[in-house]
């Protein structure tokens, strides 16, 4: 009777797990689905006029569960609010707000999010974290000027990474973009093969 209700358990947990993998395998292709109806429509697209009337899609690494990670989050309340640098003389203020430390095959890895000094116009961007990266991809098969994540403050210590949801920004397809430099503390030793390849144009 004990071996069956243990046996029992393990079943459970491996249909649940599998369960769970699904879903977010479901939702990270919702992703890459909303991603590219904006790049082809013509209303929400950054796209040149040239480039779009030849786009088909976004070229994005296979979805990887590995690289969804819950990293613990440590914040930083006492930093000094700095310049980021950019693609242009634009300069925006933003503060370290935090950092993430987590694993990716085996290796210790850590991320800091930042947040804007500024106010965002539009409502529910209060507790929007940015995290701009580079990664050994960039460059090589990925944006060599990085990629983004977006994060939200979490409530306890930790704080979810989805790497299948990494978007260049938008100076990767239009020039006329002024874009975020990734500080150099933000560069993992490791090759993210995960979420948007590089730009092709067609």
């Amino acid at each position: 009777m004990k071996y069956l209700f243990t046996t029992l358990l393990i079943l459970i947990s491996i249909s649940t797990f599998g369960q769970n993998n699904l879903e977010h395998i479901a939702e990270i292709e919702a992703y890459q689905t909303s991603e590219n109806k904006k790049f082809s429509t013509a209303e929400t697209t950054i796209l040149t006029q040239k480039d779009f009337k030849k786009f088909k899609s976004l070229n994005f690494y296979p979805i990887d569960l590995a690289y969804r990670v819950e990293a613990t989050f440590v914040r930083t309340p006492d930093e000094k609010p700095f310049l980021m640098s950019t693609t242009t003389e634009r300069l925006p203020e933003y503060v370290k707000y935090g950092e993430a430390h987590f694993k990716i095959n085996g290796k210790l890895l850590k991320l800091n999010l930042y947040k804007s000094t500024k106010p965002y116009s539009e409502p529910g961007y209060e507790d929007y974290l940015f995290l701009p990266f580079t990664d050994l991809t960039s460059g090589d098969g990925s944006y060599g000027g990085g990629r983004f994540l977006d994060a939200r403050i979490p409530e306890g210590n930790t704080i979810l990474l989805d790497f299948n949801k990494a978007y260049n920004p938008y100076c990767a397809y239009n020039s006329i973009y002024s874009c975020p430099i990734p500080p150099k503390e933000n560069d993992l030793d490791i090759r993210i093969e995960a979420g948007v390849k590089d730009y092709k144009k067609y």
